[in-house]
């Protein structure tokens, strides 16, 4: 399998580095890699130059800078640039065991998919508040090997699709979610509702250490509000089927109900543990962003 590893970074050269040290030891390598700026102060270059300078790489590595501050014309530029078969995603700040790359390539192969995801686990450390290690608030849900990925668990960070599959989109990851984020999730929904298979892989799985500034409620919440838009954007859009006037208002109706039922319960539960409590304000953000969603409000992340 001829694989691109593409790579869109953003002010993390010592992640980044560590990373591309990463790809140099795994079992399969791919035939290259990309690795895109989107700092115009260029401070991958660095990173980059050096593991150019090293000497006697294994694979083509590619860099390039992209002026424009957003995420998805990153992506694309990764994507016009990439010449696999295949192509990698994995964020700048992850890291990859030496079996990453090869453990996707034989699940793609053996199920015969369009695409793979694989589990990002976080690394918080044992510093960070006790309410944050058992709320378990950067886990996400696991699946079994082989099954086919459901809508609402379709996310980036840790993916391989096929070249020609990804293709068939123009634009691939749509620009209007270059601030927000969400583009995605967006790009995965918009393939399965055109009937790619994307499939699970539970140990192709990467690790992402949980930084400082992500330690806190305010990040939580924040976050999942930023979730909860995503998801109504993604449904208003029809990129989970058709969306009529009745299915607007049971989201509506339904994100309205949810967020002061779990505003309740955050309340009834902060005596319990505040880990808890904090569970429940989360559910209530992303409630919230749904509704803000409905008033065309997007919580720009990446501004």
């Amino acid at each position: 399998m001829n694989i691109s590893v593409c790579i869109a970074t953003y002010r993390r050269p010592d992640r980044l580095r560590a990373l591309l040290g990463d790809l140099l030891l795994q079992q399969r390598l791919p035939q290259e890699v990309i690795v895109v700026d989107n700092d115009v102060l260029r401070s991958a270059q660095i990173v980059v130059d050096d593991v150019c300078a090293a000497g006697d790489l294994p694979f083509v590595l590619r860099y390039a800078v992209e002026a424009r501050k957003n995420i998805a014309v990153s992506r694309n530029t990764s994507v016009a640039l990439a010449g696999g078969d295949w192509l990698a995603f994995i964020d700048d700040d992850e890291r990859a065991p030496v079996h990453w790359l090869d453990t996707l390539a034989i699940s793609a192969q053996r199920f015969s998919a369009d695409g793979v995801l694989g589990p990002v686990q976080p690394l918080l450390p044992a510093s960070a508040p006790a309410w944050l290690h058992r709320g378990q608030f950067y886990h996400w849900p696991r699946m079994k090997t082989g099954g086919i990925v459901p809508p609402n668990r379709l996310r980036f960070g840790n993916v391989m699709l096929r070249a020609t599959t990804l293709r068939t989109q123009s634009p691939v990851f749509d620009p209007a979610y270059g601030l927000t984020g969400g583009e995605d999730g967006d790009l995965l929904a918009r393939l399965a509702l055109g009937g790619a298979q994307l499939i699970w892989c539970d140990e192709a799985m990467v690790s992402e250490p949980v930084e400082p500034a992500r330690q806190s409620l305010r990040w939580l919440l924040l976050r999942s509000m930023r979730g909860g838009q995503d998801f109504a954007r993604h449904k208003l859009a029809g990129r989970y089927g058709p969306i009529g006037s009745a299915r607007r208002a049971r989201l509506l109706g339904r994100a309205l109900t949810q967020m002061m039922m779990a505003g309740l319960l955050a309340l009834l539960c902060l005596p319990i543990g505040f880990h808890l409590a904090a569970h429940w304000l989360t559910k209530a953000a992303a409630n919230l962003g749904k509704l803000s969603a409905f008033a065309g409000w997007h919580y720009r992340e990446y501004a």
